[in-house]
């Protein structure tokens, strides 16, 4: 059931008569605010997602996890080596 014009005649006069005028600025800023911080949280699980399709291509592991689970299979030491320092290793 939608509102009509009177309905929202009604509850404009409603809003004026408990908050006053002076709230409604504050309370669009407020809405403004949190539609932005919605789209961006939207906007920050897509990203997640791509990385989380990745993991799940890689068998549910992280890329630095599946590259120790590589080098441990190729018998590479990665004690203080950075990641690139073992992909080295492990491809040669």
């Amino acid at each position: 059931m939608a509102f009509g014009t009177n309905e929202l005649i009604i509850i404009l006069i409603a809003f004026f008569v408990l908050f006053g005028a002076e709230r409604l600025p504050k309370l669009a800023r407020s809405l403004g605010q949190a539609k932005s911080e919605f789209h961006e949280g939207i906007k920050d699980i897509k990203d997640a997602g791509a990385e989380t399709e990745d993991d799940l291509a890689r068998g549910g592991r992280t890329e630095s996890a599946a590259l120790a689970e590589k080098a441990e299979e190729s018998g590479v030491d990665v004690e203080g080596k950075t990641p690139d320092e073992v992909e080295e290793e492990t491809s040669e």
